[in-house]
């Protein structure tokens, strides 16, 4: 078992912010951590990394990194490798493991070898027609980029008139697109804690639409996120032992949170994981972490514990 308050008395240096899509909501999430993290009595230093990252790594004067960052560059290995060469502990997965969980398809393909389900999906890579649908798939379908989060670039295609749309939209933000057969139905999130799984949440958007887009994600009100789950036993056991199997396929430490879609009948599919889940006020790990009975410090001291190297 992690030592409990193992780097106090060092220098912890808040990454935040970066150069992705995911800034905005990286700041918010740092602010959240530094605010806890001096509550707690540590020494804390904000670290803000835009242009020279390597450069902000070197003159941090951190002891050990508590990764806020989201996104490229911040979720996808880059600086969880930088920080391996500085010799620099570090909160959150490893370098493959983010790298791995960062694309959404490989990730996909890690979970069903672990036995977990997922939607039916096609891969558009660079491809030289994406004006057309994937042969055997109806609509509606989901359309998004591979390497993004906070569901930035993505669409409901829900007819061919919006396919081409759809496509464009996705391709500015990666040349790899994810193609997903749309599952009706409801959506929960698992959050997972140094390997201990936490009560799932159920998210439902207000929007006419009910897309859990990036609106509904970040503005307060937008969205109800429903703890417990009024669901069946059997799915909610099903949903904490996938996300076991994917976080340890998938090589996940410290903090993480799968996604999943409930069909009518009862059916788990796994969507996606995020390796570095957000602290807002909105955010969903630290919802499910009070109602297991963790204060918002203690969650974030709990994964500031777990920080090492060679992951």
């Amino acid at each position: 078992m992690t030592e409990r308050g193992r780097y106090r008395g060092k220098t912890v240096g808040v990454f935040l912010g970066g150069e992705s899509s995911e800034r905005d909501v990286s700041l918010r999430t740092g602010a959240a951590a530094v605010s806890a993290l001096r509550r707690l009595g540590y020494q804390v230093r904000e670290i803000d990394i835009r242009g020279d990252w390597l450069g902000a790594i070197r003159d941090s004067g951190a002891d050990v990194a508590f990764l806020a960052l989201h996104g490229r560059f911040g979720e996808d290995g880059c600086i969880q490798g930088a920080l391996e060469l500085a010799r620099i502990p570090y909160t959150g997965s490893g370098v493959a493991a983010s790298a791995l969980s960062m694309s959404k398809v490989l990730t996909k393909r890690v979970a069903v070898s672990a036995g977990v389900p997922v939607a039916a999906d096609a891969l558009y890579d660079g491809e030289p027609d994406p004006s057309i649908p994937p042969a055997g798939f109806g609509f509606p379908l989901v359309v998004k980029p591979d390497r993004e989060g906070s569901t930035v670039g993505v669409s409901i295609v829900r007819s061919p008139e919006g396919w081409a749309r759809a496509m464009a939209e996705a391709a500015k933000f990666d040349k790899r697109v994810l193609v997903e057969a749309y599952i009706p139905g409801r959506e929960i999130t698992v959050g997972i804690l140094n390997g201990r799984v936490l009560p799932a949440i159920e998210i439902v958007p207000k929007s006419g639409s009910g897309f859990y887009d990036y609106q509904s994600k970040y503005t307060s009100g937008q969205t109800e996120y429903v703890i417990p789950v009024p669901m069946e036993r059997d799915i909610l056991v099903r949903a904490a032992d996938c996300t076991r199997k994917a976080a340890a396929a998938l090589s996940l430490r410290g903090a993480a949170r799968l996604d999943y879609r409930v069909d009518p009948a009862g059916n788990l599919f796994f969507l996606e994981a995020n390796t570095i889940p957000g602290m807002t006020g909105t955010s969903l790990l630290p919802k499910a972490a009070k109602f297991d009975g963790m204060s918002f410090d203690e969650l974030v001291e709990e994964i500031l514990d777990d920080a090492g190297l060679g992951k």
